[in-house]
């Protein structure tokens, strides 16, 4: 070999070696510019779920804080409820105390009308009983009814041909429901068992 031919030989590995290094520069190229997309895409994805976990931490707070607010809301109106719960029925039963002190009033005169004065009391009656009624209070007042354990309180028997056996013949004190509920039984007298047409069979012999 010549020295022409070995120098185009030189110079053939040279660019080879200057190919062979731009192409493994290109391929370095061209691996960093894929590590920098998937960084790229990583970091997004990273601001990304930065973003929606902030937005929830955000909706966490108000929703707790909202909480809060209703919780103080429920306590401040039970809080009333308990306070104030009888404050309709004190409205109620002020006309009533108003129709009783004028009534006092009259009936310090001394030309007080007697039956004026007892048509005052029984119109005050009838106010407080209009006023409880509102409230779900009923009397019992069980007058020729057969005698219930569950309203009646037996005070004592006797025997009553007018009457069939267990029957209330008279209420000494009213009884009172709060909306179906017992409050205090009626006391009562009731016919005993030999009352009706025993008594009667038994007058006969």
């Amino acid at each position: 070999m010549n020295d022409t031919e070995q120098k185009q030989e030189e110079i053939m590995d040279a660019e080879a070696s200057a190919a062979e290094a731009t192409e493994t520069e290109a391929s370095l190229e061209s691996e960093t510019a894929v590590e920098m997309t998937e960084v790229e895409a990583l970091q997004a994805q990273l601001a990304e779920a930065e973003a929606k976990a902030n937005e929830n931490w955000d909706q966490l707070v108000r929703a707790k804080a909202e909480m809060d607010n209703i919780r103080r809301r429920s306590e401040r109106e039970l809080t009333n409820a308990h306070k104030y719960a009888l404050e309709k029925f004190a409205n109620e039963l002020l006309p009533v105390i108003d129709s009783l002190e004028m009534g006092v009033a009259a009936a310090m005169d001394e030309n007080a009308d007697v039956s004026k004065l007892r048509e005052g009391t029984e119109m005050t009656l009838k106010l407080f009983e209009n006023a409880i009624d509102k409230f779900g209070i009923k009397s019992v007042h069980p007058k020729g009814e057969a005698f219930n354990p569950d309203h009646h309180q037996a005070m004592t028997m006797i025997d009553s041909p007018e009457h069939q056996p267990n029957t209330v013949i008279d209420v000494m004190q009213k009884g009172y429901l709060l909306n179906e509920r017992l409050v205090r039984p009626a006391m009562v007298v009731v016919a005993s068992g030999n009352s009706g047409s025993g008594a009667e069979s038994k007058e006969k012999n």
